[in-house]
């Protein structure tokens, strides 16, 4: 955990460091140490059993052996090593965010940190106006003002098709994402919840973990009737009153939470660390309580700060059980 962290620390400080992720490591769990494998570890199974030999092993003079450093897992018959550090790999349902990389014919390409691009087809899409009905050759030539390039968009995956990783955004939730930060970080720390979409209401914040590692932090905005809007927006344009500017305006107090609960995903990203909403809220927190400025928290002391306090809240929660 901290022989990755690139960070300009202090005697005092790398000793702090080095005794929180040792703590943290004697705190995890110990249940899986035995299945714990690195590569050329001989994996114990029953040859009468006739085991089928999963990703990550390989037959070596008889023996099962590891190819992978992970965990090593069972089902039924078969063994696979499950890699610890592993890049993303799409299941379906998972919420992703993704960028806009080209506009084709009937379908957008979206970048989302995964060995291939994914795809979003225009019919997999909610149309903005709302109607459930059929794509026409106008929805085709319009489709930049839906997504263009360089868009961040939300979508959920569809599955495999013959041509590749097919996205859905056929609910309100998904689409286009604007007013805030897209951060990168690696997927293994983002895992699979019930909830990946989070609303902080009181710093009216929306947070977005993308199983992909991509997340977003931005200003929260309502889901609203897209046709009541676009008279609203019509009336207004004649008008171009001060009121449309100022719907489009992010206070200020808004953007200061959204770059200390940006800097929080970062420090949790460096300290390799998981990443869930309520962790985001407790570091961005801490950093209010501590009166320190907002790129104070990519200091070498708030890392340092950040894993102890990660210790005590493990400390607690084994207590609690």
């Amino acid at each position: 955990m901290g022989a990755n962290i690139q960070l300009s620390l202090s005697k005092t400080q790398k000793l702090r460091l080095d005794k929180a992720v040792e703590e943290l490591e004697s705190l995890s769990s110990k249940v899986n140490s035995d299945a714990t494998v690195t590569i050329a570890d001989s994996i114990p199974v029953n040859h009468e059993d006739a085991i089928l030999k999963g990703h990550g092993t390989a037959d070596l003079n008889g023996e099962v052996v590891a190819t992978l450093c992970g965990i090593v897992e069972r089902v039924n018959k078969l063994i696979y090593v499950r890699a610890l550090r592993s890049r993303y790999k799409p299941e379906v349902g998972d919420i992703v965010i993704g960028r806009v990389i080209e506009v084709a014919q009937k379908r957008w390409r979206l970048e989302i940190n995964y060995s291939q691009d994914a795809i979003l087809m225009l019919s997999s899409m909610n149309m903005p106006d709302g109607v459930q009905r059929r794509r026409t050759a106008v929805d085709e030539l319009n489709m930049r003002s839906i997504f263009e390039e360089k868009d961040v968009v939300c979508a959920e995956v569809r599955g495999f098709q013959h041509d590749g990783l097919h996205l859905q955004a056929r609910s309100q939730k998904y689409g286009k994402l604007n007013r805030g930060q897209l951060l990168t970080v690696p997927p293994y720390l983002v895992k699979r919840q019930k909830q990946h979409f989070h609303h902080l209401e009181q710093h009216g914040v929306d947070l977005i973990l993308g199983c992909n590692g991509f997340i977003w932090v931005g200003e929260h905005i309502e889901a609203k009737d897209e046709m009541v809007e676009d008279q609203v927006d019509q009336s207004n344009k004649s008008s171009g009153s001060l009121e449309e500017q100022e719907k489009n305006y992010t206070t200020l107090e808004t953007r200061k939470y959204l770059c200390r609960a940006a800097n929080a995903v970062r420090v949790l990203s460096t300290l390799g660390f998981n990443i869930t909403s309520e962790i985001i809220v407790g570091i961005a927190d801490l950093s209010l309580s501590l009166n320190l400025d907002i790129h104070d928290m990519l200091g070498s002391e708030f890392h340092v700060l950040v894993a102890e306090k990660e210790v005590e809240r493990r400390r607690s929660s084994k207590k609690k059980r």
